[in-house]
């Protein structure tokens, strides 16, 4: 089966990474759309613009199924999207109702884009007390490589956790900083990961591996980051 999963950077191959866990006899193109990111301070139609052209590119590899791998794109265009697309497309967040359901969490804290808390897709969607935190300086920080004054960061973000039960990782990107935020947090609160809980739900078609990504900009820092999250 050919899947194409696509992000505004370097965070949707956590996603990536979780499909390969669970489904690793596929054939998988990425694209990282790095000349654009960060996606969280688009406006919606920049984000419909990239998103478009990205699908046509991932069409054109002739993939049988999408997945957006992209909290952003996510939250604020999905429904467009699988209403014009003819090849079925997946959202990083289609599966995040009924897992917050299923779990019975009570007050979830959801990190994310600008553009995805703007959308309120979390508090009208999660069956549970929802705070939404914007967090826009966390991509730029992961995408760069460069984490200085992060723990202050997060911090900040955080400092509405009290009383929380769950955590959503509302970016692609957050996972790649998953440790750092698991010390901020009490231990009963469990941290939820979109592409993990998605790519448990996928289906798929077993045929054979390949991998092929594609980046729109390449950076200092981009194979370092491809490398580390890919292969640890």
């Amino acid at each position: 089966m050919r899947i194409g999963l696509f992000d505004s950077g370097v965070g949707g191959l956590t996603v990536l990474k979780s499909f390969i866990k669970y489904h690793p006899s596929n054939e998988y193109f990425y694209y990282g759309d790095t000349l654009n990111v960060p996606y969280g301070e688009k406006t919606i139609d920049e984000l419909y613009s990239y998103s478009k052209r990205i699908i046509n590119y991932l069409k054109e590899k002739k993939v049988d199924i999408i997945v957006i791998a992209c909290g952003t794109i996510s939250s604020n265009l999905y429904d467009r999207l699988k209403e014009e697309i003819e090849i079925p497309i997946y959202s990083v967040l289609s599966e995040l109702p009924e897992y917050v359901k299923n779990k019975g969490y009570k007050k979830t804290l959801v990190m994310a884009t600008n553009a995805s808390i703007n959308s309120h897709i979390f508090k009208r969607n999660l069956p549970s007390e929802v705070i939404e935190v914007k967090c826009p300086l966390l991509v730029p920080m992961i995408e760069s490589n460069n984490y200085n004054g992060l723990d202050e960061v997060l911090s900040n973000y955080l400092k509405d956790k009290e009383g929380i039960d769950s955590l959503v990782l509302g970016c692609t990107h957050y996972p790649l900083i998953r440790n750092e935020i698991e010390k901020m947090l009490d231990k009963n609160v469990d941290i939820i990961d979109l592409g993990e809980i998605l790519a448990k739900k996928i289906i798929t078609k077993d045929s054979f591996f390949s991998l092929d990504l594609f980046f729109s900009k390449e950076s200092e820092n981009l194979r370092e980051n491809v490398n580390k999250i890919l292969n640890n």
